[in-house]
């Protein structure tokens, strides 16, 4: 896709995608869920995984601070800093570990995975986890067998979407559209 798979190439396609992923995150994050108010079994954070992925860690992590306050204002709560920053991980850490995604396809099924898996370390058991007891004031042992079942079930889950998505026709679609938007801006930069 690009030279360096980290950069973001800020572009209407671009924003375009990412305000598609924030819709779809906040739909599946807050309508499709089962919330039990300290704990939230939802496919949302996908959509965030995704962003990362496909546009890099900047567009990833905006991704999910946007979907987190959007989602946040419209349930009528307010902004928890450290569950935003939860959100924004999503995005961020996969998208760093991108690099590693070489060799042979199980190798980076792998290293997807293992990103997964350590974002949700972060997000589900640590900055959210944090940002419950710390600024919502519920009890650390009252709230963490019900976060560790949250991290348990849905980690797997997330891992084999984020496989699938990433390693579907999806990819490939938005790798050929952001190489033609490239061609077509250096392309303009030369003429000028």
């Amino acid at each position: 896709m690009q030279k360096n798979k980290n950069k973001t190439i800020w572009n209407t396609y671009t924003v375009v995608m990412l305000g598609v992923l924030v819709a779809m995150t906040i739909v599946l994050t807050r309508m499709f869920a089962i919330n039990l108010g300290f704990a939230r079994f939802t496919l949302g954070s996908v959509c965030v995984i995704m962003a990362g992925l496909w546009f890099g860690p900047v567009a990833g992590g905006i991704c999910g601070m946007t979907a987190d306050i959007i989602g946040a204002v419209l349930q009528g709560y307010a902004v928890n800093p450290l569950i935003t920053v939860g959100a924004m991980m999503w995005g961020i850490i996969p998208a760093l570990m991108r690099p590693l995604m070489t060799g042979g396809k199980v190798k980076k099924i792998g290293v997807l995975s293992l990103s997964v898996v350590i974002a949700s370390l972060f997000c589900t058991l640590g900055f959210t986890l944090a940002g419950l007891v710390l600024i919502n004031g519920y009890s650390f042992y009252g709230i963490l067998p019900t976060r560790l079942a949250q991290f348990a079930s849905m980690t797997p889950v997330y891992c084999v979407l984020s496989c699938m998505l990433y390693f579907s026709p999806a990819t490939k679609m938005i790798n050929s559209t952001m190489q033609r938007k490239e061609a077509k801006e250096a392309a303009e930069a030369a003429a000028r």
